[in-house]
C-alpha cells in the first residue's frame, strides 16, 4: 500500500529555557531535496484545504502552530493523522490524495516541498487520480 509510506517523523528538538529549536535537514530527516517552502494561515473556521493528489511531489507537512487534520487517501485506503506539535512533520509521497480541514484558531502549516510549483503535477479531479491508479471512480447513487 502506497499509505504506508505517509508517516510521522519525528524531528530533532534542542530544548532550552530561553525557548526551543526543531530543525529540518534534507536527505537527514526527510527523504528529498527541499526546493519549495510555502504555508497555510488565516484558514477561516470550517475551511478546507488540499483537496488534490500530487504525481511527483513530495512533501513534508508540519503544524507550525495550532493544529489541523489532514486526510489521506492512495485509492485503496484512508487515514486521517491529527497534526499538533512543531516537532513532528508527515511525509506525504506522491500519488497521495490529501485533504486538510479542521484548522484551530491560529494554525499554520508549513510545507516543505521537493519540487518547485508546477500545475502539470496536480490531479484536482478525485476521479482522474482513481483512474491512473488503476481503480475505477467511485460512483454516486443520485435520487430523482
Amino acid at each position: 500500500m502506497i499509505l504506508d509510506n505517509c508517516k510521522i517523523v519525528d524531528l530533532p528538538r534542542v530544548t532550552d529555557p530561553r525557548g526551543n529549536l526543531t530543525f529540518v535537514e534534507a536527505g537527514r530527516h526527510i527523504p528529498f531535496e527541499i526546493k519549495r517552502v510555502y504555508y497555510l494561515y488565516d484558514v477561516p473556521g470550517g475551511a478546507e484545504r488540499g483537496g488534490h493528489a500530487h504525481k511527483a511531489l513530495h512533501q513534508l507537512i508540519i503544524a507550525m502552530s495550532g493544529s489541523f487534520d489532514i486526510h489521506l487517501d492512495d485509492g485503496f485506503s484512508k487515514k486521517t493523522v491529527h497534526m499538533n506539535r512543531s516537532y513532528y512533520g508527515l511525509y506525504v509521497c506522491p500519488m497521495i490524495w490529501r485533504e486538510i480541514d479542521n484548522f484551530s484558531s491560529g494554525a499554520v502549516c508549513m510545507v516543505l516541498a521537493s519540487a518547485y510549483y508546477d500545475e502539470d503535477d496536480y490531479y484536482r479531479n478525485y476521479a482522474s487520480f482513481r483512474e491512473d491508479i488503476g481503480k475505477e471512480p467511485a460512483h454516486e447513487n443520485s435520487v430523482s
